[in-house]
C-alpha cells in the first residue's frame, strides 16, 4: 500500500475531504495517521473504527500550538513522513460586497495555515532525509472565480509556495516531495451551501458529466503520498474531471 508504515498528519481532516483522505491512509496501514481540526466532534468515531487514526485538536492559525504539536510528534513517532495541508473555509462575495474580516479569514487558515504547518514539520522531514507535502489548492486558485477573490487569491498562493517549496526542501539532496492537488467541483458538505442551480452549471461544464466525490481526491492524495510517485514533485495536479470555469 502506498503509505504503509508511514505517519502521517492531515489539517481538517475531521470532516469532507480530510475526513475522506485519513480514513484512506488508515485503511492502506499507515503506522499512523493524525487527524488535526478545530472541532473533535468526528475524533471518538474514527478512532473507534481504525486504531491508526488518532484526532488532535488544532488551529491552522496558531503558530505556537503547532510548534508544540509538530515537537511532540516528531519525539514520539521519530519522524514525519506526510504531511497533507488539507484545511480550508471559503467566504463567498464579490470584492465590492467582502467584509475584510472574511477577507482575512480565509488568508489565514487557507494560506497561512498551510506556511505555519509546513514550517514546523518540514525541517523535521528534512533532518530525515524524505517526505510527501500535499498541499489542497483548488482549480479557483488556477482559474479564479466570480464571487471568490479571498478564496481564489488563497489557493493561488498555495501553489506558489508548493512550488517555492519543492525546490527549498530539495535543495541539499533531502528526498523532500512536494505538490499541490487542485480539486474541481468535489460534493462535501461545503458544497451542500452551493443553489442547485450552479451545481447543475458546474456539472454540465465538466467533461466527465459529474461532480466530483471525496474518493476522488483521497485517490490523488495517496498516490502522491507514496512511494510510486516518488520521482514527482513540484506539480499541480488538476482533479476537476476537465472542469471548464
Amino acid at each position: 500500500m502506498s503509505v504503509k508504515g508511514k505517519i502521517c498528519i492531515v489539517t481538517g481532516g475531521g470532516r469532507g475531504i480530510g475526513r475522506h483522505i485519513v480514513e484512506k491512509f488508515a485503511s492502506e496501514d499507515a503506522k499512523m495517521v493524525i487527524a488535526t481540526d478545530v472541532s473533535d466532534s468526528t475524533f471518538k468515531e474514527m478512532e473507534q473504527q481504525y486504531p491508526n487514526i488518532k484526532g488532535v485538536v488544532l488551529d491552522v492559525q496558531d503558530s505556537q500550538a503547532i510548534s508544540d504539536f509538530t515537537g511532540k510528534t516528531a519525539d514520539e513517532y521519530g519522524t514525519i513522513d506526510v504531511l497533507v495541508n488539507n484545511a480550508g473555509i471559503t467566504r463567498d462575495a464579490l470584492i465590492q460586497k467582502m467584509p475584510e474580516e472574511d477577507w482575512d479569514l480565509v488568508i489565514n487558515i487557507n494560506l497561512k495555515g498551510v506556511f505555519n504547518m509546513t514550517k514546523y514539520i518540514a525541517p523535521h522531514m528534512m533532518a530525515s532525509g524524505s517526505g510527501s507535502i500535499i498541499n489542497m489548492s483548488s482549480v479557483v486558485g488556477i482559474d479564479g472565480n466570480i464571487g471568490q477573490t479571498n478564496y481564489a487569491a488563497s489557493k493561488g498562493g498555495v501553489i506558489s509556495m508548493t512550488k517555492t517549496w519543492a525546490k527549498e526542501f530539495s535543495r541539499k539532496g533531502a528526498k523532500i516531495r512536494v505538490n499541490a492537488v487542485a480539486p474541481g467541483f468535489i460534493r462535501t458538505p461545503m458544497t451542500d451551501k452551493v443553489p442547485q442551480k450552479v451545481l447543475d452549471l458546474m456539472e454540465g461544464n465538466t467533461m466527465l458529466g459529474r461532480l466530483g466525490e471525496a474518493e476522488d481526491i483521497s485517490n490523488a492524495v495517496s498516490f502522491l503520498a507514496g512511494d510510486k510517485s516518488e520521482f514527482i514533485t513540484s506539480q499541480v495536479i488538476a482533479v476537476d474531471g476537465g472542469l471548464k470555469l
